[in-house]
């Protein structure tokens, strides 16, 4: 069968959330790549990019079909809530750009596809399911060094990079207030990696559900690092067990201290 009619066959079709900083020559690369198999792509420039960077993306995707740059662009700080709000706005910018999308796959401009587009389409047609890794918050291990409980205990308005000073006295006067809080009642806290691939209908649930349950929004946040508690969270509280994958389809390896494996050739 011709490549061309593999393309139009297929019934998944996958709009990539596409997460950058910087390095416009992969993301453009990896634009043209992903666009090329028919999906789509919709990428987040970081506010705090230089111009350069942001119109070097915007000038060389402007042309590619099934590619959108997301109007809303915000500054993002590892950690806080604005990457949670990045990956918000760009997935409405996604959902409304392109109708026809039936999964969503949040990526970093340093991910690389290691599977033909044809066998992601076929894998996701095979599998009604939703991949995000969620596990226990309070009884795994996926948190090897650092702040646990006190992510989600104590309210965090200062960023621990940016303001480490700032930071840890905000809340150690929290603990001798005790100005602790709770977790939403009807949620169970889940962590696991930012990078995931949901269906569709789930990442509307997940939009809906924020619309309906403000007092999510500002519990999470103020919560430290909830790129790894959000969607984690929410997904399996909207969604089915037996409709959730609690593996990421993204391979990725990180140090203890969150550093991630680079891999080269």
């Amino acid at each position: 069968m011709p490549y061309e009619r593999q393309i139009l066959t297929h019934m998944a079709q996958i709009a990539y959330i596409l997460l950058c900083h910087k390095d416009p020559s992969p993301v453009i690369e990896q634009a043209r790549r992903l666009s090329r198999s028919g999906d789509a792509v919709a990428i987040h420039v970081d506010a705090r990019a230089p111009r350069d960077v942001y119109e070097a993306i915007r000038g060389a995707v402007t042309a590619l079909p099934s590619v959108i740059l997301a109007k809303k662009r915000t500054r993002c700080a590892w950690g806080s809530w604005s990457i949670v709000a990045a990956t918000l706005s760009t997935i409405e910018a996604a959902l409304a750009a392109f109708p026809d999308a039936t999964h969503v796959y949040l990526l970093s401009g340093d991910c690389m596809p290691i599977k033909p587009a044809e066998y992601v389409h076929a894998f996701l047609d095979q599998h009604d399911a939703d991949f995000i890794e969620c596990e226990n918050f309070f009884e795994s291990d996926w948190i090897r060094t650092g702040l646990t409980e006190e992510r989600l205990k104590y309210r965090h308005f200062f960023n621990e990079r940016a303001q480490p000073g700032l930071f840890y006295r905000s809340l150690e006067l929290q603990k001798r207030l005790g100005l602790s809080r709770d977790v939403p009642p009807d949620l169970k806290v889940r962590i696991g990696s930012q990078w995931w691939c949901l269906r569709r209908q789930t990442v509307e649930r997940v939009l809906a559900f924020l619309e309906a349950r403000r007092d999510v929004v500002r519990f999470f946040r103020k919560t430290w690092i909830p790129d790894e508690v959000f969607f984690q969270t929410l997904v399996p509280h909207l969604v089915p067990t037996n409709e959730v994958r609690s593996k990421g389809l993204t391979f990725l390896i990180f140090s203890d201290y969150g550093k991630p494996v680079t891999f080269y050739n």
